[in-house]
This record gives structure tokens, C-alpha cells and sequence, in this order.
């Protein structure tokens, strides 16, 4: 059995589902997911665990993200980005806007905020997905929630086409974070209709999109039995603090046992290392550290 994350580059069109389906049969290898859900226009990081990495899925699918994108004001739309049919039009020109007001109106919205998701996504209401209600023509109350903005910057000068406005922007987040729906609530601050019309995520759990491999090229190294794509599991706890662990804990943490770690950890949740590897992730509870992953 081969063990792993793997970068991969997923290409628009397909779902993150595909991509993993995908892999399966690349690698010949059915142990595996994907760290953080990608839409199928989205483009970019798509973490991959494979075989015994697939244990520390649910961290990599915690770490924030960063995404690279488009926002377009003028036009709004039924899925909130491109793809969707436009729903409201309010024409905007170049008289009627600044890159002051765009980047002071961006910066509002750093920090802990509130999200309704789209209604064309797969959060669960009463057991059924958003996009089911959306796709019937029901409507529904959506649960708001609460996200974190850590950087929402322009990157490039506004453009005015045909009574729209279009600019890039990069954006870090937390989980949970809907990108169109930011771009959507910029254009309603701004007061206009709004879409998002690019993205792409550049990085995620750690693996940046430079790094990153397209399923073709994954393919082509295993033809060569070259597996140097496959990257230790470390890169899965690549946001929780990491800890150095002593011989006698970690055969402690091969038992199942709790561990007292230095007073002054305090985060709920660490990454333990020994000898360079990760061995296990431990959770807080009181004074003492249980395994909640022991992976050795």
C-alpha cells in the first residue's frame, strides 16, 4: 500500500469527487480523499491523502486557504459565479467608481464575519443539499456562519467593460470560507450586482500551486514508477502546532495513554513529532494530552 499527500492541480470542470475517482485508478489504490472541497469551475490546490495519510484528512481539510480570483460588479448571477444565469444587472462606469472606495470597502471585511452559503452549494438543510432545493426552485432558510478573513487585497486596476467592473483580488481564509459569496457581499456593500468570475486556490494545508502536479502528470510518473509526488503525512497537520515527543512518550502514546506536555502549551489540538515524523495528533483534555490519532 502506497502512503501520502499528494499536491495535486485539479483542472475546472470536474468535481474534487472526480479528481479522487480519478487517482483511484491512477495509483490502483481505493484509501482515498481530498482535504477541502474545490467547485468544479475552481481551479488549484486540491490536497490529496492517500492510504495511511488518510488519517489526518479532517486537519487538512481545518487549515485555512488561499484563493486568487476575480470579482466582477455590474451583474449578478443564480450561482453567484460565472456560471450561473444573471439574476440582476446595475451597469456601472468608470466615473462611478475608485480603487480607494473598492480597497476600503475589502478591507471591511477582515476579520471573523457571518456568510449565508449559496444557495447553489452542498450545505445540508433537513437532510437535503442547498443546490437540491435550488435546482426544484425551492426556497429555504439558509444557516448563517461564521468565517474568518485574514488578508482581502485588489491585485490588479479596475477594468470597464460594457457598464462592468472587473479586478483581481487574493484572499486568505478559514474553512467553511464561500469565495463567491465574499464576492458577492463586496459588490452589495460597493452597491452594486456582483459575481465572482475567477478563481483559482493557490494554497491549502500547506502545498502551494507552484508545487503542484496535474493528474496527467501524476500519470506519467507512475509509468515510471516514480513516486516522489507522494509527500509525508506531516504536510496534513501543517497548521497545528508541532511538538517534539521523548522516547518514553511515545511509547506512553502507543499504549493509548495521556501525556503531560510542557505547562505552557495550551492549544487544543498538536501535531507530535519524534525523530522528524509525525507520529500522533493529541487533543487537551484538563491538564494532560490524549492520542487522538496515533499513527505509528
Amino acid at each position: 500500500m502506497i502512503s501520502g499527500i499528494i499536491n495535486l492541480k485539479k483542472a475546472a470542470g470536474m468535481t474534487s469527487h472526480d479528481a479522487v475517482f480519478k487517482l483511484r485508478k491512477i495509483l490502483n489504490e481505493k484509501k482515498i480523499g481530498h482535504g477541502g472541497t474545490l467547485d468544479p469551475d475552481v481551479t488549484g490546490v486540491l490536497p490529496i491523502a492517500v492510504g495511511k495519510a488518510t488519517r489526518v484528512i479532517e486537519f487538512m481539510t481545518d487549515a485555512g486557504k488561499v484563493y486568487e480570483g476575480e470579482v466582477t460588479l455590474g451583474f449578478s448571477t443564480t450561482t453567484e459565479d460565472s456560471s450561473g444565469e444573471v439574476v440582476d444587472r446595475s451597469p456601472i462606469l468608470a466615473q462611478d467608481l475608485t480603487e480607494e472606495m473598492v480597497d476600503s470597502a475589502m478591507t471591511s471585511f477582515i476579520g471573523e464575519i457571518e456568510q449565508i452559503p449559496p444557495m447553489y452549494s452542498a450545505v445540508k438543510v433537513n437532510g437535503k443539499k442547498l443546490y437540491e432545493y435550488a435546482r426544484n426552485g425551492e426556497a429555504v432558510d439558509r444557516p448563517r456562519r461564521q468565517v474568518s478573513i485574514f488578508e482581502f487585497v485588489r491585485t490588479s486596476p479596475l477594468t470597464f467593460q460594457e457598464e462592468t467592473c472587473s479586478f483581481s483580488f487574493r484572499v486568505k481564509c478559514s474553512k467553511g470560507t464561500y469565495v463567491r459569496t465574499l464576492a458577492v457581499d463586496l459588490g452589495k456593500q460597493l452597491g452594486y450586482a456582483s459575481h465572482m468570475s475567477l478563481l483559482t486556490r493557490t494554497n491549502a494545508a500547506g502545498l502551494d500551486l507552484s508545487d503542484s502536479l496535474t493528474l496527467d502528470e501524476i500519470a506519467e510518473k507512475i509509468e515510471k514508477e516514480d513516486y516522489s509526488f507522494l509527500l509525508p503525512m506531516a504536510y496534513g497537520v501543517s497548521d497545528l502546532p508541532r511538538i517534539e515527543l521523548t522516547d518514553k512518550m511515545v511509547k506512553e502514546i502507543s499504549h493509548g495513554r495521556f501525556i503531560q506536555l510542557d505547562a505552557q502549551m495550551t492549544q487544543t489540538i498538536v501535531a507530535g513529532f519524534y525523530q522528524s515524523t509525525l507520529v500522533t495528533v493529541l487533543e487537551k483534555r484538563g491538564e494532560l494530552y490524549k492520542p487522538r490519532k496515533v499513527l505509528i
